[in-house]
């Protein structure tokens, strides 16, 4: 008899369910469900449409394990009874700019632009990643300044998928909330490089003492293949076996079964460039995030904000769809006659910029047609991630392939710009629930008792050349730098 697992992907805009058999990795059968928008959501929203995507997916009653890979960073803070306190602050939402300015500056030696270098530096060393508005650290802080009711009544800390993992075990108890490296290394009061909790941080960040914090639950931090627990025996899942799930970012990785030298760049809601490092990386500047992967090893990051919805704008401004604003960007020359978009159109990450908007730079009468617009759009989009792409060969992060994933990787135009702007060969993988395979994985390979993943067969690739574009992004960088200043 085929032995089936779930891998789930409980993302920022819906949650995709796939059943795979657990040896070969085969597709049988998948489900999925919307989240609602906004970057305050009420955890149950997740819950209802992960019961719906699971629904759709013909149920649970015949598989035998799951684990769930899930946003990063979202702050679900929870009450003595296990209740949540208020609707979860989502990686992107941006309120919490102002506390981790001020948590790099209560880390700073001396004043002034050495003083700010400082301070990131010591978070760097301490966890591995340097405060921005995204991680959680600087979302209990404004939590404690903005909520001070709320923050009292902290009683255990968990992240999207601890929470709905917990609640999948149909567990009431706060002890039995757990976690995984790859996810609790985005936290901001865990210290990547030596695998253990910074209450001190916690502390800080809640403006309450080291002995208040460790009184705080966090979650149980588990290693790759380490069972989670079984799922709830009341909904009819007792059977089912739960591994420890994964960040979004992690769980995509051990879905495209990257190794060391491997880097996806992934244009989904944000954009992200992520590599497979053996050793942990530490990046003073706060460019490259020093995350831990779902394998044991090290998962350095660069996050933008803008991602696909950079092409979504574009394509509503010049009232086409998608693939109109692909055939229009190459139909132009590269470098757009000179326009370049800075497209922070929501604030941005990288570099960390909250507060910013988006500018549109170099427009002349000859630039001022449709094709160069949606051209600009697409070399912005592609030069902000070759900028984190450049800041982890910079740190020595190997890069030996790239792969191309993510919504916005099906565009002709993406597909066929990206090479020239990051100056490789690019690989696109055939389009997938990258995230839900990967936990699909962890659930077979917790399943297995082995002490590796399971040798699945990774999806067929198209690979895209091109002459590299580098004045594109020589103009792009010297504006990025003008706009920065000026932010």
């Amino acid at each position: 008899m085929t032995t089936l697992v779930a891998g789930i992907d409980s993302s920022t805009q819906s949650c995709k369910v796939v059943i795979r058999e657990a040896e070969t990795g085969a597709l049988v059968r998948q489900g999925s469900a919307k989240h609602p928008e906004g970057t305050e959501v009420s955890p149950q929203a997740w819950w209802d449409a992960l019961l719906l995507a699971i629904e759709q997916a013909g149920g649970l009653h015949d598989v035998a394990a799951a684990a769930i890979g899930g946003q990063q960073h979202g702050l679900v803070a929870l009450d003595a009874d296990g209740e949540v306190i208020r609707d979860a602050l989502l990686w992107n939402d941006t309120r919490s700019a102002d506390a981790a300015e001020a948590l790099i500056a209560e880390y700073s030696a001396g004043t002034g632009p050495e003083a700010v270098n400082s301070g990131a530096a010591a978070w760097t060393q301490m966890t591995g990643s340097v405060p921005v508005a995204s991680l959680t650290v600087t979302k209990l802080r404004w939590l404690a300044d903005s909520e001070p009711q709320n923050a009292q009544r902290v009683a255990a800390v968990a992240l999207p998928h601890d929470w709905l993992t917990w609640k999948l075990s149909g567990a009431a108890a706060l002890q039995d909330l757990t976690t995984d490296r790859s996810e609790v290394s985005g936290t901001g009061y865990y210290d990547t490089a030596q695998g253990q909790y910074r209450y001190d941080l916690l502390a800080r960040a809640l403006r309450i003492s080291e002995d208040q914090a460790r009184s705080i639950i966090l979650p149980r931090v588990l290693g790759p293949a380490e069972q989670a627990g079984t799922g709830d025996a009341a909904r009819g899942w007792g059977h089912l076996v739960l591994g420890p799930g994964a960040g979004d970012n992690a769980a995509a990785a051990l879905g495209l079964g990257m190794s060391t030298g491997d880097v996806a760049i992934s244009i989904g809601t944000s954009g992200v460039v992520s590599a497979v490092s053996p050793k942990p990386i530490q990046d003073p500047a706060g460019v490259i995030n020093g995350f831990a992967d779902a394998t044991g090893e090290f998962l350095p990051l660069a996050v933008t904000l803008n991602g696909s919805r950079v092409l979504d704008g574009a394509a509503r401004m010049l009232g086409v769809d998608h693939t109109g604003l692909a055939d229009l960007a190459l139909a132009a020359e590269p470098g757009a006659h000179g326009l370049s978009l800075i497209p922070y159109l929501e604030g941005e990450r990288t570099p960390n910029l909250p507060h910013a908007t988006g500018s549109f730079i170099g427009l002349s009468l000859a630039s001022m047609n449709p094709q160069d617009v949606a051209r600009a759009a697409v070399e912005g989009l592609l030069c902000g991630l070759a900028d984190g792409l450049q800041a982890m060969t910079t740190l020595g992060v190997p890069v030996n392939s790239i792969q191309l994933i993510g919504g916005a990787a099906r565009s002709a135009a993406v597909q066929q710009i990206a090479p020239a702007i990051f100056e490789r060969e690019i690989q696109v993988p055939e389009p997938g629930e990258y995230v839900a395979d990967g936990a699909a994985r962890q659930a077979a390979w917790v399943l297995s008792g082995s002490d590796t993943a399971p040798q699945w067969t990774t999806s067929a690739v198209q690979t895209f050349t091109a002459e590299p574009a580098r004045h594109v992004r020589e103009a792009y960088a010297a504006r990025r730098h003008l706009f920065a200043e000026r932010s």
